[in-house]
C-alpha cells in the first residue's frame, strides 16, 4: 500500500477486522509519496541486491558442488537454540573496520555471518576501494576473484546516479545517504568443522537523507544466508543467498524529517555482534 494513499486493509483476516490508514505527507517535507517507489528502488534492497543477484549467478554457474557433499548426511533444519549471548569473548581485532578473528565454532560462525553482513550492507560498498576492500577481506579467494568484475559493473555510474550519488559514490552537498543492516537474530543451518551455513534475520535502511531528496530513507526486512568456510585462520564467505522477510507488521510510528534522520546516522554509531 502506498504511504500516500487512503486504503482500508484486513489486518487479520479471520475477525475481518480492518484499518484505515490516512494520507501522509513526505517526510522530508516535499509532496505526498509517489504510489510506486523509484527505480533505484527496485535495483537496490538494504545491501545491494543486484550484487547479490549476480553473485548467485555467478556461483549458480561455477558447477561446482562440493558445497553440498560437504553437508552430505547433515540435517536442513536449524538448531533449535535460541540467539542468546554464549559467554563467549568478543573478537578484540578488526581489518579494514571490519570485527576479524571469529572463533572457530558455531558461536564464532554466527559472530561472523553478523558483522559481514554489517560490512556488506554499508555505504562502503558504493564506492570502489572500499568494496574491493571488504571483498577481498570477507571472501575466499575464490569467491572474491569471481565477483570482483561483475559488482564493479553493477556499481557503475548509471547506477550510483539512480541512487542520487555520483561517479565515485557520493551524496549531493547537505544530503546523507544511508546504507546500513541490522541484524536481529542468527541461526545455525548446518555446521561441520570447516563449513557452516548461518541465516542472519536483519531489518536493513536505504535512502537519501536530504531536503530535495525524492528517495527518503526506508526500511525492510530480510534473511541472509551465508556458506561460510574457515580459511586463512578465520571465517570466509564462499556462497550467499537473501530472501524476504519475515517482516513484522508495522507500526503507527511518526516518520522522522530529513535532519533527523541525517543527525541519527552521524551521531549512533554501529555495533560488533557477538553470538
Amino acid at each position: 500500500m502506498s504511504p500516500g494513499d487512503e486504503q482500508a486493509y484486513t489486518d487479520y483476516p479471520e475477525t475481518g477486522h480492518t484499518r484505515t490508514r490516512l494520507p501522509d505527507p513526505d517526510p522530508y517535507g516535499g509532496a505526498p509519496r509517489r504510489p510506486h517507489r523509484t527505480s533505484s528502488r527496485s535495483l537496490v534492497t538494504v545491501v545491494g541486491v543486484v550484487v547479490l543477484l549476480i553473485a548467485a549467478i555467478a556461483f549458480a554457474n561455477r558447477g561446482d558442488d562440493s558445497a553440498g557433499e560437504r553437508a552430505a548426511g547433515k540435517t536442513d533444519e536449524p538448531t533449535s537454540s535460541a540467539t542468546s549471548a554464549s559467554g563467549s569473548r568478543p573478537v578484540e581485532t578488526k581489518s579494514a573496520g571490519v570485527p576479524t578473528g571469529f572463533a572457530h565454532n558455531e558461536q564464532g560462525a554466527q559472530s561472523a555471518a553478523s558483522n559481514y553482513a554489517v560490512a556488506l550492507g554499508s555505504t562502503g560498498m558504493f564506492t570502489k576501494d572500499s568494496r574491493h576492500t571488504l571483498l577481498n577481506l570477507l571472501y575466499t579467494a575464490g569467491a572474491a576473484a569471481r565477483l570482483q568484475g561483475p559488482m564493479d559493473q553493477a556499481y557503475s555510474a548509471g547506477f550510483l546516479a539512480k541512487m542520487g550519488l555520483d561517479a565515485a559514490g557520493n551524496p549531493p552537498k547537505g544530503s546523507t545517504f544511508v546504507s546500513r543492516v541490522i541484524p536481529v537474530g542468527t541461526t545455525v543451518q548446518d555446521y561441520a568443522g570447516d563449513n557452516a551455513k548461518v541465516s542472519v534475520w536483519y531489518v536493513g535502511l536505504i535512502g537519501m537523507a536530504g531536503n530535495t531528496s525524492t528517495d527518503p530513507v526506508t526500511s525492510s526486512w530480510k534473511t541472509w544466508t551465508f556458506d561460510l568456510r574457515w580459511t586463512d585462520g578465520d571465517w570466509k564467505i564462499d556462497t550467499e543467498a537473501q530472501q524476504d522477510g519475515p517482516a513484522p507488521v508495522p507500526g503507527d510510528d511518526k516518520a522522522a524529517t530529513s535532519d533527523e534522520i541525517s543527525k541519527a546516522i552521524e551521531e549512533y554509531g554501529g555495533f560488533t555482534y557477538a553470538r
